[in-house]
């Protein structure tokens, strides 16, 4: 019969931790994927903001020798991430293709004009420092003309703030829910377990004696919850660049890492403190209390 009981005590306690592991897993999971959402929001930014494009149109006449003096000019100035020389031909090919029809045989001659594409490091990729560039480049004799979009600049940006908010926000809140949800799984845990505490203390146990194991476990079962959400989230990123491709150009291993870091740090940091909080207050409970 004891053997009985013992053995079922022991299956209900691995029940316990098995699903106490698993609700950490889950929240952790929960957790992670918002800080991926946090590292692609930031490198969508800077993709986003490195592909605005400004268009400096060249003077007709200009000679190649000048328009490629002037490119390597534009690609050593601080504000410029990369350029590209579109020539009047390639201009032309391009826009009979968005037609879809030879404008240049209608016409009878090609008035599109010479032109190279700027684009600007993401840091500079707003209309202040845009106006700065451009009232730079107009000086030069070669350039006709700068034309981008300052109402598609300001709109990017804006709404990058605004989103770049919400999701703070939005992290500040789920973290903590996270933290909240993994201290009420383990109170529960260690619920099970206030009698065999409280026996250990009435026979001289000390409180550090009796909290060693539990925490022991504790940090134990939250790296073991990080582990197994890391490899959701790692299952998660594989399934999303396989339905997306395109998310392959946002992908940076670095900040990967440091995110599946912090998932293995909060595990292991809010199972240790809950486990120590919550054996506390048992060791701090009358015999009587445990039977509420």
């Amino acid at each position: 019969m004891e053997e009985f009981e013992s053995s079922n005590s022991s299956r209900k306690t691995k029940t316990i931790y098995v699903s106490t592991v698993i609700s950490i897993a889950l929240v952790l999971l929960m957790t992670g994927l918002l800080g991926l959402i946090l590292v692609h929001a930031k490198n969508l930014s800077k993709y986003v903001k490195e592909n605005i494009v400004l268009n400096i149109i060249v003077n007709e006449g200009a000679k190649e020798v000048d328009i490629t003096a002037l490119q390597k000019q534009l690609n050593s100035d601080p504000y410029v991430l990369k350029t590209q020389y579109v020539s009047k031909e390639l201009a032309a090919r391009n826009l009979t293709k968005d037609l879809g029809e030879d404008f240049v045989d209608f016409l009878g001659y090609n008035p599109l004009l010479s032109s190279i594409d700027v684009y600007l490091k993401a840091d500079y990729a707003n209309n202040e420092s845009i106006q700065q560039f451009t009232a730079k480049i107009n000086k030069n004799p070669l350039v006709k003309e700068v034309v981008y979009q300052k109402s598609l600049i300001d709109m990017v940006n804006q709404n990058i703030q605004g989103i770049g908010l919400v999701i703070l926000a939005f992290a500040a809140i789920l973290l903590m829910i996270a933290v909240a949800l993994i201290n009420n799984t383990i109170r529960l845990a260690i619920y099970s377990q206030r009698f065999l505490i409280k026996s250990m203390q009435l026979v001289g146990a000390t409180k550090n004696f009796i909290r060693k194991p539990f925490l022991s476990i504790g940090i134990v079962h939250g790296l073991l919850g990080a582990l197994i959400a890391i490899i959701l989230l790692l299952i998660t990123l594989y399934v999303a660049q396989q339905q997306v491709p395109e998310m392959i150009i946002l992908r940076d291993w670095f900040e990967f890492s440091m995110v599946f870091f912090g998932v293995i740090i909060l595990g292991i940091l809010i199972s240790g403190l809950s486990t120590y909080f919550a054996v506390s207050k048992f060791l701090r409970s009358k015999i009587y209390d445990l039977y509420k």
